[in-house]
């Protein structure tokens, strides 16, 4: 037998569901009207965005420089991993080690987090946001009480972007966001040249002490050879003075490098983040192929420079600057906020979705026109403006700091080939020099000054082949982070692009 009426507990049931689907349906109405009312009439008060001509040559000379003959740009060193660049095993791996554990690199990380997260705080107030709220209410006066239950769904305060203040507020994030992750990236680019610098630092200074303690071990022997000769008679006690003060001098320099070989290590320690292994040393003396020389093209168009990390940042903070003079000359026209509601109220908890409850809702649009502030808003724009002002002045500033890194790198490079093989040159020649003069001397043909002459000649010229070797090596290093050096990771890193994507960080 089919009833024909429901039983009462689900006809109260039902009712509910049916208040239920009705707050919600008119809930997601107004959601609906706000979004397509805030599509419908935005207007983008902000700047068209021009990035500024760069305020430098267009192309580097880089003849000597290992430049070659070939047409067009070799590939750019923003798109060589470090991992590649990078050809000693050792070397490799502490950079790796450094990318691990250095503080500068992990604070750089957490910056963008934080960069990102603030960027989805402000893309989140374009958006209507849905409340639900609840109370109950119990009253007594006389004898008497009296219940008031309520439930609503509602949106509060929803901003039309007539305008585009919120959505130039959300692209001004953006950019910041980028800025950030390209900061990072040249934090990135930084730990991997100074680690570099700092290991190759050490292989030089332990070749410096290498050499040093050589030419100490030689000044004690020949002042041994020296004191005895001299109790034979066959010179006098200043020759043992002379060669008694080179000897001292040369322990002297020995423990300075010994201090300066523990400094770099210390130094090592810091960029690692960790106890430097002394597995991974260089040697005693500086590698010949460290690090892979670019092949630069001859005329070096500056262009590669917008890859630049630094570049990039200062071209995203630019664009941050007009997206906020849009927002500030939005402030000078008229808000429109939406406000709405809807939900039951009932005198009882148990008939709050019943049939003896009540259904209301609220539907109020306010709109706010600026007209007497003092000239806040007139002093926000001209912030703004002036604030754009200054990013194109630093972006230009970035430009022509980064062109100069380039060039002075690559004027380094022009005469180091030629430089290194005449201190070649001039090593052998002193150590002929030496061998010549320590025969005589001992031979009995000439003074001690001769040889010491020599010796001092010697050594100098071994501690410049030494800075030669290691500003050879350097300046690889040096011109890889002048060209933006191996960050890239295969992603967009412009704002529009990601935009018109529909990515979100």
């Amino acid at each position: 037998m089919i009833p024909t009426e429901l039983p009462a507990t689900a006809a109260v049931d039902g009712r509910r569901s049916r208040v239920a689907i009705a707050c919600v349906r008119v809930a997601c109405s107004l959601v609906a009207c706000s979004l397509v009312a805030g599509l419908a009439g935005c207007v983008d008060l902000a700047p068209a965005y021009r990035r500024p001509d760069a305020p430098t040559a267009a192309t580097w000379d880089a003849r000597g420089a290992g430049g070659t003959e070939a047409d067009g740009m070799a590939a750019s060193a923003s798109r060589v991993e470090w991992s590649t660049f990078i050809v000693d095993e050792r070397l490799r791996e502490v950079v790796a080690r450094s990318l691990a554990g250095n503080r500068d690199l992990r604070i750089a990380a957490l910056d963008v987090e934080r960069a990102r997260a603030l960027y989805r705080v402000q893309r989140s107030a374009r958006l209507p946001s849905l409340v639900a709220s609840a109370s109950i209410v119990r009253t007594r006066l006389d004898g008497f009480t009296a219940n008031s239950d309520t439930a609503t769904v509602g949106v509060p305060g929803y901003e039309i972007d007539l305008f585009g203040r919120l959505q130039n507020l959300s692209d001004a994030a953006l950019a910041a966001y980028f800025s950030t992750a390209a900061t990072r990236r040249g934090t990135q680019v930084l730990v991997v040249s100074e680690v570099a610098d700092a290991w190759l630092t050490l292989a030089a200074d332990e070749e410096r002490l290498a050499v040093t303690r050589q030419t100490l071990d030689s000044q004690q022997r020949t002042l041994e050879l020296t004191i005895r000769i001299r109790a034979l008679g066959a010179t006098t006690g200043l020759a043992v003075a002379q060669v008694r003060s080179t000897v001292e001098a040369a322990r002297v320099q020995v423990a300075q490098l010994q201090t300066t070989v523990a400094q770099d290590r210390d130094a090592l320690d810091l960029l690692i983040g960790a106890p430097f292994d002394e597995a991974l040393a260089p040697g005693p003396r500086v590698p010949a192929d460290a690090a892979t020389l670019f092949d630069v093209p001859r005329d070096l168009p500056s262009t590669v420079l917008l890859e630049r990390p630094d570049v990039m940042a200062a071209e995203q903070n630019l664009k941050a600057a007009h997206a906020n003079i849009g927002a500030a000359r939005a402030a000078f026209f008229p808000r429109i906020a939406l406000t709405g509601s809807v939900g039951r109220s009932s005198v009882a908890l148990n008939g709050l979705f019943g049939g003896g409850s009540g259904l209301g809702w609220t539907f109020g649009p306010s709109l706010s026109v600026p007209i007497f502030d003092g000239g806040f808003n007139a002093a926000n724009l001209a912030i703004a403006e002036v604030d754009r002002d200054v990013a194109v002045a630093s972006y230009e500033r970035a430009v022509q700091t980064a062109f100069r890194e380039v060039a002075d790198v690559l004027a380094a490079r022009r005469t180091l080939d030629e430089r290194i093989a005449g201190q070649q040159a001039l090593v052998g020649a002193l150590e002929t020099t030496l061998r010549l003069s320590d025969a005589v001397f001992r031979e009995g043909g000439s003074t001690y000054l001769t040889v010491l002459d020599a010796e001092r000649s010697l050594y100098g010229a071994q501690q410049t082949m030494i800075s030669l070797k290691l500003e050879e090596q350097t300046s690889r290093v040096a011109l890889y982070k002048a060209l933006g050096g191996g960050w890239n990771d295969g992603g967009s890193n412009d704002a529009d692009a990601v935009r018109e994507r529909g990515d979100r960080p």
